[in-house]
């Protein structure tokens, strides 16, 4: 028995610089024309979700895939830095931000660690209906998406900080709870001949 999960990041709100902590803006005008028809046939998947966020729900419905909400697949809660940027955390309470990023246990600003993160996403992923081949599409903001990965490749919470989602990029895991693979599907191209 197994399971196909299907992750979306969702499109873009802002540019990465002004990127800010959990947060739930909607798509601008510019997310909304990078929606690629590539990601179009996703929407045929057995089961179709998305993140809380109206980025996600947008970016989903978009696509064609109208997705159910899943609160599980919300962005970590950062508390008290909830909509500053990094760099603002950082200029208000440095040594809460130091320890954050080096323990991933630690939560200073109130919400929820790294840790207790990455397990929710995975909870949530091993509670997945593993009909033997079924099909799962999920359109979630790039964090979640690498606590998905962390989580499925049951590596330590530092490797989190080492997995870089771009908008409306795709990756999928396969599997069933607990034993997860990272499957990695690049379309067939034929060979050139000289």
């Amino acid at each position: 028995m197994h399971v196909r999960v299907t992750f979306v990041a969702a499109a873009s709100s802002t540019r990465p610089v002004a990127e800010r902590f959990d947060d739930d803006s909607p798509l601008d005008r510019e997310g909304i024309q990078r929606a690629v028809p590539g990601l179009a046939p996703l929407a045929a998947a057995d089961l179709r979700y998305c993140s809380p966020t109206p980025r996600s729900r947008a970016t989903g419905e978009l696509l064609g895939y109208v997705p159910l909400v899943q609160p599980a697949l919300r962005d970590c809660d950062m508390g008290r830095w909830r909509g500053m940027t990094l760099g603002e955390a950082m200029a208000r309470e440095p040594r809460a931000v130091h320890a954050w990023l080096a323990d991933p246990r630690c939560a200073p600003h109130g919400g929820e660690s790294l840790h207790d993160f990455i397990t929710r996403v995975g909870g949530w992923l091993d509670t997945r209906p593993s009909d033997d081949g079924a099909t799962i599409t999920a359109v979630a903001e790039p964090a979640v998406i690498r606590a998905a990965l962390t989580y499925a490749l049951k590596a330590p919470p530092s490797v989190y900080w080492n997995v870089d989602v771009r908008p409306l990029s795709a990756v999928t895991v396969l599997g069933r709870p607990g034993r997860w693979y990272l499957r990695l599907d690049v379309p067939y191209a034929p060979p050139v001949r000289a």
